[in-house]
């Protein structure tokens, strides 16, 4: 089973790219956010939780996305591969994601790492919240959002690179060019 962590800030393009993964190589995708924002839209309990943190452009607590994790993985079983999208984004998360593959008899198979300059990053989420409509993609959470992510969530690039599991991309270009670069990676695990 080759579990991925796809990585990068938001904006980066870890949804787009994963769509062309799971096309490709008939992979699961669990986006966080598009689980989370399921939950709000729903008016679950969940998503009223996880609604207070996003406002405040904050991370979601890792028990309530360590137990949306597991539940979500365990039913999209059996299967040849996972990607992860938006998690884990926290060391503690990393590890936690790592201890809840092995009680299952497997593991990351690598961390794919979307680079992509801040800058290109905000104009993309703004461009990206005229587009969609969505809340959270206005200049002042976007601000946020990147710093949050250069403070929590960055230093998961060092962590996955001590466990031989990092493998950056350029995340910009065309679609194609960042697509076959992340296929020649997945190719070899």
């Amino acid at each position: 089973m080759r579990n991925i962590v796809i990585f990068g800030a938001p904006g980066s393009g870890k949804g787009t790219q994963s769509a062309l993964l799971v096309e490709k190589y008939g992979f699961k995708h669990i986006s966080t956010g598009d689980v989370l924002r399921a939950e709000i839209k729903n008016g679950t309990e969940l998503g009223k939780t996880a609604q207070t943190f996003i406002d405040k452009g904050q991370l979601i607590p890792d028990s309530l996305m360590i137990d949306i994790l597991a539940a979500t993985y365990d039913g999209m079983q059996p299967c040849d591969g996972v990607i992860f999208d938006g998690f884990p984004r926290t060391i503690p998360q990393a590890e936690a994601l790592k201890e809840m593959l092995a009680q299952r008899g497997t593991e990351v198979a690598g961390m794919l790492e979307l680079a992509v300059p801040d800058e290109m990053l905000t104009e993309r989420l703004i461009n990206r919240g005229k587009t969609s409509g969505r809340a959270d993609d206005n200049e002042e959470t976007i601000k946020k959002r990147l710093a949050v992510y250069n403070e929590q969530t960055a230093p998961l690039i060092e962590w996955y690179e001590k466990e031989g599991k990092r493998h950056a991309v350029k995340g910009y270009g065309s679609l194609e060019e960042i697509n076959a670069a992340l296929c020649t990676v997945i190719d070899t695990f």
